[in-house]
């Protein structure tokens, strides 16, 4: 082979080894060129259904709802998670600079995200060590926009995080992102944000946090099981101390600061804030479902709003004494008792009980139970009467029993005889058969729309039984309806919220105003004068006079269910309009020392008691009046079933027989005989018992049996 040819051959193997290397390295630089084209495009796709970082609602997170009484107290907080949200400036200094040193020393110096930070924890952990990566600007990144993927360990939420950190930082100061996050972050003991934690833990607020204290609850983020000052004082102490350590070490606390904080012992004081079930637990119960009906149930227990409520907590506390005294006096252990309390001038309610023990039993009786208010409803009926015209001093036959179809008997409580009396006296004495009577002469119809009127909203059927209190109405809502006779007829829907702010104290909802005249002033004003009656002599509620120790006009009006189920009282003064039940959650005959139990002995004296706490010392008042009349028919206008045209159309009463009305009611035994003497050719009657009472059908007028006293007759009182 020719020289030639051997150095052709020769340079040929040098350009092949060239050419070998030039390929080597441009494949890979191509594929590097993929790989990041490649990568790129996965990471765009990564970042395509963020969520919407930009907006400041999105770093919000679950803070309670504060319910305040209307002298500002706090009564009540809904909350899923434990959490007052500060401003920095309520923080104490050690804490700021306790949670940098331990979780991101150079917070100041990244722009969300720490590439140092990055380097040193790969170290640490290659050395067989522990160190987190992630920015305080991060984790807050974690624990609010991404809440909802903070446990997945993908590369695909690392990158997600890692660029809304750097975004965020673009949007919001340090310190911004600093407070964020500490009114974020879990300390463990269900307490999330550093003012939840200084409460748990210290009982006391962040800003008044010592050193030990903001190093305890500040090292507490990285593992609070393991660091529980309550359950690991010793684990606890141990990572105080490091976090000093590194205080000392940034500079931020003195060798003697430091020195003398690790030589103090962890002294923890567990504090805790409002409980959702607190001393008022029935009234904010109520607050909450009257929230559900504009807020969904995430805003009430996470968005953080200022509930400002009508509740008088001296109000309240009267009335919870009054219903417990008299509860306790009694001696029977199941019986119940509800009672609402309203101020008629504004509709706010006052005071609420709405059961004997909210531990026991958390039904609200005060305002969800629909129970019969017997003879209380007879305040509709009258009001409805004098609006047609019909003057109180009008008489009707009021004998006992009566029979007003050929299935339908009605007697007075206590098969009472009343002869010829007034309307006037045939509410004090609360006399069935009379009122009866009136209720056919008005029609069922228009007591129907009165009622309504004045604050009743339960579904009410016209038949003439109706004026015996057979529907089922809350006490909420007859002290609304009385409440509209105090004021002349002027009306104000029951009110426990005056205003709702935001987290932000923006003010979403303010209460205004907004009364109506329901009735005529001289209509609720003849008929308050006639209610006043119940509660002086002869009256179902007479003794009144002896049991209120305070100087007020009062009227109102005594009411029982069929069988003593159900025992009221609802009574107004010129400050309160109050309802009060009495009986038991399963509806059942009470009884009281041996016999069936009535208003005078239950309802009564805790209206009495409650007006002896509340109103003492209160100089009297007057209900308003006015110097219009009511403009009535002639009696003789009136027709009525049972009374002859004679009686009905008289100014002064030929005959007036009636026995007083505070009558004891009938031993069960006495009832028993009574029932057992009645009369034995009524008609098969079918019983019908729902939300709203006990109705009866009888041939083809459905119709309710009235109040107490014996199945087929109606005897309220």
């Amino acid at each position: 082979m020719g020289i030639r040819t051997r150095r052709a051959r020769t340079r040929s193997r040098t350009h092949i080894v060239g050419f070998g290397i030039a390929g080597i390295f441009g494949f890979v630089a191509l594929l590097v060129l993929a790989l990041c084209i490649s990568l790129g495009a996965l990471v765009g796709q990564w970042l395509q259904d963020l969520p919407d970082y930009s907006s400041a609602d999105a770093y919000l997170v679950a803070e309670p709802t504060t319910v305040y009484a209307a002298d500002g107290s706090v009564i009540s907080e809904y909350y899923v998670q434990n959490r007052r949200t500060v401003e920095q400036d309520q923080m104490s200094d050690y804490v700021l600079k306790a949670i940098i040193d331990t979780e991101d020393k150079r917070f100041y110096q990244h722009n969300g995200v720490d590439p140092q930070g990055i380097v040193r924890a790969a170290v640490v952990q290659l050395g067989g060590g522990s160190e987190g990566a992630s920015t305080i600007t991060q984790q807050l990144v974690r624990n609010t926009v991404l809440s909802d993927e903070q446990f997945e360990q993908t590369l695909k939420r690392k990158v997600r995080e890692a660029y809304i950190a750097v975004q965020m930082e673009k949007m919001y100061t340090k310190d911004q992102i600093l407070t964020m996050y500490l009114n974020t972050i879990y300390f463990g003991h269900s307490a999330y944000g550093i003012e939840a934690a200084a409460v748990t833990y210290f009982d006391k607020d962040a800003k008044d946090l010592t050193l030990a204290e903001a190093a305890t609850l500040c090292g507490l983020p990285q593992s609070p099981t393991t660091y529980d000052p309550l359950a690991n004082p010793e684990l606890a102490t141990t990572r105080r101390n490091t976090v000093l350590d590194r205080m000392l070490t940034a500079g931020d606390i003195t060798q003697e600061e430091h020195d003398a904080a690790v030589a103090e012992p962890l002294e923890t004081n567990e504090g805790s804030f409002t409980d959702a079930q607190n001393e008022y637990p029935y009234f904010t119960d109520y607050i909450k479902q009257v929230l559900l009906q504009d807020f969904d149930q995430d805003t009430i227990m996470k968005g953080g709003l200022k509930v400002y409520t009508t509740l008088n907590p001296a109000t309240q506390r009267s009335a919870e004494d009054a219903v417990s005294s008299q509860l306790s006096a009694i001696g029977n252990p199941k019986l119940q008792a509800a009672l609402v309390a309203i101020d008629p001038n504004t509709g706010y309610v006052l005071a609420m009980v709405g059961g004997r023990d909210y531990h026991t039993s958390q039904y609200n009786m005060a305002t969800d139970a629909r129970r019969q208010v017997g003879s209380s409803f007879k305040t509709f009926t009258l009001i409805d009467a004098i609006s047609q015209g019909m003057n109180p001093n009008i008489y009707l036959t009021c004998n006992s029993p009566m029979r007003f179809t050929s299935t339908w008997k009605v007697q007075n409580f206590a098969n009472a005889n009343y002869g010829n009396i007034s309307l006037a006296r045939a509410f004090a004495v609360s006399s069935n058969t009379g009122f009866v009577q009136v209720a056919q002469a008005v029609k069922s119809e228009s007591i129907v729309s009165t009622a309504q009127s004045l604050g009743i909203r339960e579904p009410m059927e016209a038949y003439d039984s109706l004026t015996l209190g057979t529907t089922g109405i809350p006490p909420i809502q007859m002290a609304e309806a009385y409440a509209t006779v105090a004021t002349n007829g002027v009306h104000r829907g029951a009110v426990a919220i005056t205003k709702i702010e935001d987290r932000n104290g923006n003010v979403v909802y303010q209460h205004e105003d907004s009364p109506t005249q329901a009735i005529s002033a001289p209509v609720a004003q003849a008929s308050r004068e006639v209610m006043e009656g119940v509660c002086k002599g002869g009256g179902t509620a007479s003794q009144l006079t002896s049991l209120m120790k305070v100087n007020q006009p009062v009227a109102g009006k005594t009411g029982t269910s069929e069988n003593y189920r159900d025992l009221w009282f609802c009574g107004i003064t010129p400050q309160l309009s109050v309802a009060i039940w009495c009986g038991y959650e399963q509806e059942a005959a009470v009884y009281v020392g041996g016999s069936y139990g009535h208003p005078y002995n239950t309802a009564v004296p805790i209206f009495a008691k409650f007006l002896n706490g509340v109103l003492e010392g209160v100089a009297r008042e007057e209900f308003p009046t006015t110097k219009e009349a009511v403009t009535y028919k002639p009696n003789r206008d009136w027709t009525f079933s049972k009374t002859n045209a004679s009686i009905s159309g008289i100014t002064t009463p030929t005959t007036l027989s009636w026995t007083n009305a505070i009558l004891a009611p009938p031993k069960p035994e006495e009832e028993e005989k009574k029932e057992e003497g009645a009369d034995a050719s009524q008609d098969t009657r079918t019983t019908k018992t729902g939300d709203t009472g006990t109705q009866t059908t009888t041939g083809t007028t459905p119709s309710t049996t009235g109040e107490t006293g014996g199945g087929t007759t109606g005897a309220g009182t």
